[in-house]
């Protein structure tokens, strides 16, 4: 085991002192370059060494640069993303601000044309069931309202009112199916009676079977009811239909668009006749 051990020793020895003999005769020994092979093989590996180094540490930075950048990049991203969510909600505000100006200032003119007192409100809910068609303004008892008034809006009739409180007060919808208003054919002067359906859409009763109704015709507000003044704007005749020399069904498209109903005039001359209750017709 010994004898083992010192022939490894004399191996290694002997492979140092050759090793040795190399290094010295590179030293010694020149490149065609006229630069010491010992020189030239040890500036080759050190340079590689340093290369590898070099590399690695502008891998090193260009990574944390582009990290950098794109941290930087995000955030901006994140900075854009909040500005238009913020602008695009302004927008919203400024067409809604639009909108409501458009529709007080068509108010405004209906009030101006026409020679009536009427009280501008707001719609501030609506029915909970479509049995009744109603809706509440934020006007009351208190702002002169009473039961009967009639209800129009820049486009024609709305309803009237029906239950008044100090301030607030449910109209009804002149497409309730329980309202009716005295009707008129603006072109033949035929007249008649619209009742409200229920739906978005109104009948035309009561008409003479000799009037001359057609689809197209304007139907205004004859008055005769004592709610509605005479000569406003109810809808336009959709259909007509007939059973012999009788008119079977006249549907009347209404003017007024409900559903996106806002803004509304109430007409304080005129009206609060007799009460009747909600869901009646006159």
């Amino acid at each position: 085991m010994a004898l083992l051990d010192i022939r490894e020793r004399a191996g290694y020895l002997f492979l140092a002192v050759v090793l040795g003999h190399i290094i010295l005769i590179s030293a010694q020994v020149n490149s065609k370059a006229g630069v010491p092979v010992l020189q030239t093989v040890t500036f080759g590996v050190f340079a590689e060494v340093q290369r590898m180094a070099s590399t690695g540490v502008s891998s090193v930075r260009r990574f944390w640069s582009d990290y950098i950048g794109l941290r930087h990049l995000k955030s901006e991203n994140e900075d854009l993303r909040q500005r238009m969510a913020q602008l695009e909600i302004e927008l919203q505000q400024q067409r809604a601000l639009a909108d409501r100006s458009r529709g007080l200032q068509n108010l405004l003119q209906l009030r101006d044309q026409s020679n009536l007192t009427t009280r501008a409100a707001e719609i501030i809910g609506a029915g909970a069931t479509p049995d009744f068609r109603t809706v509440t303004i934020n006007l009351g008892t208190r702002d002169g309202l009473r039961a009967n008034m009639a209800v129009i809006a820049p486009s024609g009739i709305v309803g009237r009112v029906v239950v008044p409180t100090a301030r607030a007060a449910k109209i009804q919808l002149l497409v309730d199916r329980n309202a009716a208003a005295g009707a008129i054919i603006e072109r033949s002067r035929a007249q008649g009676v619209v009742v409200g359906g229920g739906d978005d859409r109104l009948r035309m009763d009561y008409v003479s079977e000799v009037a001359d109704i057609v689809a197209g015709d304007v139907v205004m507000t004859s008055g005769i009811d004592g709610i509605f003044p005479k000569g406003f704007m109810i809808g336009q005749v959709e259909s007509v239909e007939k059973n012999g020399p009788a008119y079977k069904r006249i549907v009347v498209r209404p003017a007024v668009d409900f559903r996106s109903l806002e803004e509304v005039l109430v007409i304080t001359t005129g009206g609060g006749g007799r009460e009747t209750p909600e869901g009646s017709s006159e």
